[in-house]
């Protein structure tokens, strides 16, 4: 067992679960903590101390801790529901994590976690997570807005789009024939989309850091888009002038649009999408079903992204 001490401690570095930690302690390591050997916050959950905000998805139940962390999509970690929280443990996370921000921008920039928990105070928000096959689930989750980092690197006028790309090692994970996908996987936002305050970069959810299978340590959420738009383990974000390329478009067009709001009139070609299971809610396997709303549910906030935009053509 290793005692370290400040300043040798980031965020980068492993903090057990019983030890409280706050932010402060993560960026400043202004207290003696215990670290374990392994060298990546996602091993083992550390908790995470987050001021509370007016975001509480409306009063709604949240999801169970368990199902939020066991049934999940993340295929280079396995293409059934289960299988990213039994294989995503296994994975090494590099450490130092860091984002490389490029593009069309002023002053490209890599950063790491440290560096990017310095921007912004950490909020908790609780938001209705919608996926493409027709379930959802409230998680709390915790990060800052997505825009305290975009705007580190001032984009330049040419910068209509934003790009992200995951974290991808072939000797720990699935390869693209595997996984059905092309890998690393990619996504992307309009830059109006990316700044908009509900877009979260998130480090953290229901109190703790990131899991693996949840897209440890740093992913996006983005609440009034299906769930495949959240993109994890974030380790580039380019500015781009032309739409980007994404992993699920490229895959099957006809099901995965660019756009990918939430929308209960535009279906899927397997499924409809007016409605929803609500896991936790009556059961993994009869699971509540509810009406799926428009955006999510976060119209108010963000219809105004898409006035005058046919979005049945751009799904």
């Amino acid at each position: 067992m290793l005692i370290r001490k400040p300043p040798e401690l980031g965020y980068s570095q492993v903090t057990p679960k019983n030890l409280y930690l706050n932010r402060r302690r993560f960026l400043a390591a202004s207290a003696g903590v215990l670290a374990a050997g392994c060298g990546i916050p996602s091993a083992r959950a550390a908790k995470l101390n987050a001021a509370k905000t007016s975001f509480n998805a409306d009063g709604e139940k949240i999801t169970p801790l368990n199902i939020a962390t066991s049934y999940n999509n993340y295929y280079e970690f396995g293409t059934g529901k289960d299988e990213p929280a039994k294989n995503a443990p296994k994975w090494r996370p590099s450490t130092p994590w860091t984002i490389r921000i490029e593009g069309e921008v002023l002053q490209p920039k890599t950063l790491d976690l440290d560096q990017i928990l310095k921007l912004a105070p950490l909020e908790e928000r609780i938001y209705r997570h919608r996926c493409v096959e027709a379930w959802s689930i409230v998680v709390p989750w915790i990060g800052f807005p997505l825009s305290a980092l975009l705007k580190q690197v001032q984009p330049t006028g040419k910068a209509k789009f934003v790009a992200f790309e995951t974290s991808y090692d072939p000797k720990q994970m699935l390869s693209p024939r595997q996984a059905g996908i092309q890998l690393p996987y990619a996504e992307g936002l309009r830059l109006d989309e990316a700044m908009h305050p509900l877009a979260l970069l998130t480090v953290g959810m229901y109190g703790e850091t990131l899991l693996n299978q949840n897209g440890a340590p740093v992913r996006l959420v983005v609440p009034w888009k299906y769930g495949f738009k959240s993109i994890k383990s974030i380790v580039r974000i380019r500015f781009l002038e032309k739409q980007p390329v994404t992993a699920w478009n490229q895959s099957w067009p006809a099901a995965y649009g660019f756009y990918s709001n939430v929308n209960p009139g535009r279906e899927h070609p397997n499924w409809s999408q007016a409605e929803e299971q609500r896991l936790g809610e009556g059961g993994l396997f009869s699971a509540k079903i509810i009406k799926t709303q428009m955006f999510n549910g976060y119209g108010e906030q963000v219809a105004k992204l898409y006035a005058g935009m046919d979005l049945t053509r751009n799904y």
